[in-house]
């Protein structure tokens, strides 16, 4: 076979052939994400939720949260993954929102998109873009915002935190099943600063006391959107 044919296959072999690491596996492809959405899948699999739920969605706020025991009269379901930002609630939501019919969706996100430097704008955009898809699949499901948290590790961040809020919850009083939950000024004390009995030694994710305020919060809130089961 002449030099510059076998070369020629050589490298179209080599084209068709999969990219591999170091110990010759095929190199990761999916988002960052896929690992604890297929983890949701899998258990999914194992035993479905019954439908009818009040689903939690968001950030690590949501995923740290033991929406189990701070709900316990309720049919919850936790579906956070810490660490993602307003875009990656809308990247999944075909796969962690829709098959579980909620009656009522808990929303928290936002938080690390501002310190990741996005614009209060695009966070509002985002949030209402996931409101309105929820409103097109699930019209008869209630959406719950709970507004980014006024924390000590990002209080200076907190100017464009509240841009945001407060853009949210002025949309909120035009849509009778979207629902403003203020956690947020609770967590702040007569100084007008976050309150450090709320939060872990980071200074960001929440304590038990934090966590006891949001249940008192969104259990509040939900008497009024949904009986307990």
């Amino acid at each position: 076979m002449p030099r510059h044919l076998f070369a020629i296959i050589c490298l179209l072999t080599l084209l068709h052939m999969p990219a591999t690491s170091g110990m010759g596996q095929p190199q990761p492809v999916n988002s960052r994400w896929e690992k604890a959405i297929l983890a949701f899948e899998e258990s999914d699999e194992m035993k479905f939720p019954r439908k009818g739920c009040v689903l939690f969605v968001g950030s690590s706020s949501i995923t740290k949260w033991d929406t189990d025991a701070g709900f316990p009269d309720r049919n919850v379901l936790n579906r956070g993954f810490g660490g993602s930002q307003t875009e990656d609630q809308l990247q999944f939501m075909d796969r962690i929102v829709w098959k579980y019919e909620p009656t009522v969706i808990v929303y928290y996100c936002g938080d690390n998109d501002i310190n990741a430097k996005k614009t209060p704008a695009e966070v509002i955009e985002n949030v209402m873009t996931f409101r309105e898809r929820v409103a097109e699949k699930l019209p008869n499901t209630k959406f719950v915002y709970l507004p980014i948290k006024p924390s000590l590790k990002r209080w200076a961040l907190w100017g464009e935190m509240s841009e945001v809020n407060a853009a949210i919850r002025k949309a909120s009083e035009k849509d009778s099943k979207f629902h403003y939950c203020d956690v947020a000024t609770p967590m702040l004390g007569q100084s007008g600063e976050p309150r450090p009995e709320l939060f872990v030694k980071d200074g960001l994710h929440l304590s038990v006391a934090g966590y006891a305020l949001w249940n008192a919060e969104v259990e509040k809130l939900l008497r009024e959107l949904s009986p307990a089961r």
